[in-house]
């Protein structure tokens, strides 16, 4: 027979349905999937569950229903002094998965360049190979996950169309700088290309401000602003997304998401549009309700002898391994380590290598990362189960 596309069936199977089914069957708590143990805020539940019955359940309008594209206009204003345009600068998506796929297919064409930042989510690398397009690699420096400036400039290059950006960011809970997001907003304008800027954890951050790049002077007309209602209202499986760019830029982005699912649950997208007219108070008490829990594992996991790397937003912490003496066996890296720990101290992880590609080189193995988005008891269960399991060496 024929063989099949090549980008996809290469593919690994995914580490986190890996861990996830080794934390099943070993009954393990697991800290690798980044998804809330709690379900999010009830009234907006009952919006879509009451929108279901209104009579209005045929195809929402291609880029979203006019109240959500609305509510994300106001949402840009109130949170970042954004000014945008609801007919023709907003466009809903069925996830910010599905967002990044179709600001990136608006983009590229075989043969462009695209600079990502890694540790980087998954999804990146294979939707950008799937386009024909030329990731150029460019790494965070642990344990601050400091960002190379030498090295990003030397990333851009005659044919880049676009960097990836992710703040706050998957894994390591970095939220860029004013300064950082100045430098690269620097290479945008000097190599006249786009930022698609996943925003999805915009109102998740600890003491450091979000800043999207797209408020930068010159930024409003090369970026893509990407948000997430899973993140901002904890109901990951609802995948509504929304993006934010330039009418230019959303015209081309639509046509890319006719193509994909052309268009989205009409009764999650009233509850979400309910959800981001929320008072501004819901949302400071989220990240406030995050912080705590971030805190609660960070101790934890500090008092058993993890070195704990920073963290300022996000569901996520980054863990080094590399001192916890005999509990790592020899030559052991992260991926069997965690996988270890799930059969032998009940909690599950994730290696932070597997958000590397092997272009780049190789990857740190000795980090390891933790979603600390679930109850306060779990966690400290989680923080008993291993620090019982480093007391028997």
């Amino acid at each position: 027979m024929k063989t099949l596309n090549s980008q996809l069936s290469s593919l690994p199977t995914t580490i986190f349905t890996v861990m996830s089914a080794l934390a099943s069957e070993h009954g393990a708590i697991n800290l690798g999937q980044g998804f809330p143990d709690t379900e999010g805020p009830r009234h907006l539940a009952e919006v879509a569950a009451a929108s279901l019955l209104d009579g209005r359940n045929q195809y929402a309008p291609l880029t979203g229903l006019p109240e959500l594209r609305e509510a994300v206009t106001r949402s840009n204003s109130r949170f970042h002094g954004l000014i945008i345009d609801a007919a023709r600068e907003v466009v809903v998506t069925s996830g910010a998965t599905e967002a990044l796929a179709a600001c990136l297919a608006a983009l590229l064409q075989p043969g462009d360049e695209v600079v990502v930042i890694e540790p980087a989510y998954d999804t990146y690398l294979p939707i950008i190979r799937l386009l024909g397009a030329v990731p150029r690699l460019v790494r965070l420096t642990p344990p601050e996950w400091s960002l190379p400036r030498e090295e990003l400039a030397a990333a851009f290059g005659p044919k880049t169309k676009a960097i990836v950006l992710n703040s706050p960011m998957n894994p390591t809970g970095k939220v860029f700088t004013r300064e950082e997001l100045d430098f690269i907003a620097g290479l945008v304008a000097q190599h006249d290309t786009y930022a698609i800027c996943d925003e999805v954890y915009e109102h998740l951050t600890f003491g450091a401000p979000h800043i999207p790049l797209m408020t930068l002077p010159n930024m409003r007309d090369r970026c893509l602003r990407i948000g997430s209602a899973g993140k901002s209202f904890s109901m990951t499986g609802w995948k509504v997304g929304y993006i934010t760019a330039s009418a230019p830029l959303a015209s081309v982005v639509a046509k890319a998401h006719q193509n994909l699912t052309f268009a989205t649950p009409p009764n999650l997208q009233r509850a979400v549009a309910a959800g981001l007219e929320q008072d501004t108070s819901y949302f400071t008490m989220l990240a406030d309700d995050m912080r705590l829990r971030r805190d609660i594992l960070a101790s934890g996991l500090r008092e058993i002898g993890f070195d704990v790397l920073p963290c300022h937003g996000t569901y996520f912490l980054t863990a080094d391994i590399s001192r916890l003496g005999s509990i790592v066996q020899p030559g052991e890296d992260d991926i069997a380590w965690c996988k270890r720990m799930t059969q032998e101290a009940g909690v599950a992880l994730i290696p932070v290598s597997a958000f590397y590609d092997a272009a780049g080189g190789p990857p740190p193995r000795n980090l390891v990362r933790f979603a600390f988005c679930k109850k306060p008891d779990i966690l400290e269960q989680a923080v008993t189960r291993l620090r019982d399991r480093i007391a028997r060496g």
